[in-house]
């Protein structure tokens, strides 16, 4: 390999490197749990070391190297922590985290310094307390940030991108298949609308169901367990010394730990719904009108670009001013998607115009089709 690209890979090395210490040490700012700003705090000093690290390979080669400044997509996570808190954006986090973990495998300067082993113990941490931080930090939390404890949590974020952006593209394409038919802006308008409001309406039934369902189907298995804890406490306690013991616990100690748990009736339904069943009983999926009233308001947000331009316009000016402002509401959306998933602003905002449009005008030309197939 040149020198000329080793450069290039240790400047990339690097400037990743800045952009996690700059958001650990704003996640460790804002958490208020001690253990866990400790833990936050701690992976910010590897990350600042594994930077000095690249900045001294560049220095071999003759680089002046400085850390420079974190980019755009840290420092808006950053500030997203510090107003709503870390919890926000550990989900977010923990994606990227995953996405990382295999970056240093191949690289030999990475290798020999154990750069690799350290990013798949900053995936397990962060993993850890993205599951943690939702009830509070037991027992079996701090069992977690040691990495003997595997979650992947929902996202927020990702789904209210996800939700404005079904909005956006299936309202724009049905818009551009009533004006490929050629009916009036009138016309246009009012079908953009009903899509709207019966998309969005969909959405939130769908979620309503959904989290409902979720929920019926938790508490039901609830009520199994607890009926198991009464009839057989034996075999309960088989099962949680078990569950220890896959978490890296010695077979005496997880036992010992099982039948602590076990001898508070209450408390050990409560443990034994989040162990075994990995579920919280305190949330259950959450407040199914909340998640409807949600969704119906992202499907409505994304759906109303699409259709706006028509309050004002008609013809050929209203179809191309929907494109317009669509096409840069969808650039928008695929570049926030680079919040999740760590590719190129570009990539990430092209791969969506393309989409979109592409759906557009697949659906322009149907409903061209139909509109002269009718007319005769």
């Amino acid at each position: 390999m040149s020198d000329r690209d080793s450069i290039r890979r240790y400047r990339s090395n690097l400037q990743g490197e800045v952009d996690s210490a700059a958001l650990y040490r704003a996640l460790a700012d804002a958490e208020t749990k001690p253990q866990l700003k400790e833990v936050y705090g701690r992976l910010a000093a590897v990350e600042e070391a594994h930077a000095q690290f690249w900045q001294s390979r560049l220095q071999r080669l003759g680089i002046r190297a400085t850390r420079g400044v974190a980019g755009w997509r840290s420092r808006f996570l950053s500030w997203l922590a510090r107003r709503l808190g870390p919890n926000a954006v550990l989900p977010v986090i923990n994606t990227l985290e995953r996405a990382d973990v295999t970056q240093y495998d191949t690289q030999p300067e990475a290798v020999a310094a154990g750069l690799p082993a350290a990013e798949r113990s900053h995936a397990r941490i962060v993993q850890a307390a993205e599951q943690s931080v939702r009830g509070g930090l037991s027992g079996g939390a701090l069992a977690s940030l040691e990495g003997r404890h595997r979650s992947v949590g929902g996202n927020a974020l990702r789904a209210a991108v996800l939700g404005a952006n079904d909005g956006l593209v299936s309202n724009l394409s049905l818009v551009m298949g009533v004006a490929g038919a050629d009916l009036s802006g009138r016309a246009i308008l009012v079908t953009g609308l009903a899509g709207l409001l019966a998309g969005a309406c969909s959405m939130a039934m769908g979620e309503w169901l959904s989290v409902n369902s979720a929920r019926e189907l938790a508490q039901q298995q609830i009520a199994v367990e607890a009926d198991e804890l009464k009839q057989f406490p034996e075999e309960e306690k088989q099962e949680l010394t078990l569950i220890y013991q896959a978490k890296g616990i010695s077979e005496p100690q997880a036992k010992l730990l099982a039948e602590r748990i076990l001898s508070d009736k209450e408390g050990a339904l409560d443990t034994l719904t989040r162990e075994e069943l990995g579920i919280d009983p305190d949330d259950l999926g959450g407040s199914a009108w909340v998640a409807a009233g949600t969704s119906f308001l992202l499907f409505a947000l994304g759906a109303a670009f699409p259709v706006a331009p028509f309050f004002f316009a008609e013809g050929a000016v209203g179809i191309v001013a929907s494109l317009v402002v669509s096409a840069a509401v969808m650039f928008a959306i695929g570049a926030g998607t680079t919040l999740f998933t760590g590719r190129g602003v570009l990539f990430s905002g092209a791969r969506q115009l393309l989409t979109g449009i592409g759906a557009a005008g697949i659906t322009f030309l149907l409903g061209k089709l139909l509109g002269v197939a009718i007319a005769g």
